[in-house]
């Protein structure tokens, strides 16, 4: 899938690899990553590619749910959120990952809420990104 036009940019740097440190070209991100105690390493108060992986999807998809609610007139909670996970393991030729976005939307009905998740997976650049590529399960929590 090629871009009509790019709106934004963002480069980020990374060294180190899952032990090192990754930074945005602006500075406003600058995180430490290590490796988790699960995957063999150190843990401790460092960050990895999965974490960063699952509040990106989260973010992007809450927004992703407010511009459909915008462009739909669908009434979406204010205090709608969105907990990712991204499981990581062993796949035939590697590594591979699948995402949960556990999708919170009090009082919302469900019938709307639904719509609003299912055209929400469609508008969202990570679902675009993800889509037949890894398994992602989209849960709505009430």
């Amino acid at each position: 899938m090629s871009l009509e036009q790019v709106v934004y940019r963002a480069k980020a740097k990374a060294t180190g690899g899952r032990d090192g440190r990754a930074t945005s070209s602006d500075g406003v991100l600058d995180v430490k990553l290590g490796v988790p105690k699960e995957m063999g390493g150190a843990g401790g108060e460092v960050t990895n590619p999965e974490q960063l992986f699952a509040a990106g999807y989260s973010a992007c998809f809450l927004g992703a749910m407010k511009f459909v609610a915008g462009r739909d007139k669908i009434s979406m909670p204010k205090d709608a959120w969105i907990e990712g996970e991204v499981g990581i393991g062993p796949i035939p030729n590697g590594f591979g990952i699948e995402a949960t976005l556990n999708i919170h939307l009090p009082e919302m009905d469900e019938a709307e809420a639904k719509k609003l998740v299912d055209a929400a997976h469609i508008v969202c650049p990570y679902s675009n990104a993800t889509r037949n590529n890894i398994d992602v399960t989209l849960n709505i929590v009430r």
